[in-house]
């Protein structure tokens, strides 16, 4: 017997349930205690709006590559799997399932911004443009 197909809103809630979410502030006092911050826009959205200083950009396709500390093309801040990420998309949404598949790689600390870049950014925290 197959298993019922899913939609987009059970899915979020789903991987969510493992996720501890982080807010604004919660996320810039990680990046300053020496976690990542993992900004996954386009660029596009980067360009209009800016950028979080100290975040590693990279793009959601190239996510998992990039994050795995056990990975030939893994970033330099890609130390180990007790790194504490956070990723952040525009608004919440996509970084979620992000930060879901960072953990199925062992990355147990990865989780996302509530609200996203735009959230960050309502907060009055640091963006250049």
């Amino acid at each position: 017997m197959s298993e019922q197909p899913i939609g987009i809103d059970e899915l979020l809630e789903r991987v969510r349930r493992d996720l501890d979410r982080v807010d604004p502030r919660e996320a810039y006092d990680i990046a300053q205690a020496g976690g990542l911050l993992v900004d996954i826009r386009y660029a596009a959205l980067r360009e209009r709006d800016g950028l979080i200083p100290g975040a590693l950009v990279v793009e959601r396709n190239e996510l998992e590559w990039r994050l795995d500390p056990q990975g030939s093309h893994r970033a330099p801040q890609a130390t180990d799997h007790g790194l504490r990420v956070v990723v952040i998309c525009n608004e919440g949404y996509a970084s979620s399932l992000a930060a879901a598949s960072l953990r199925q790689l062992g990355l147990r600390h990865a989780t996302d911004l509530v609200g996203g870049f735009q959230a960050w950014k309502a907060a009055g925290l640091p963006v250049t443009v």
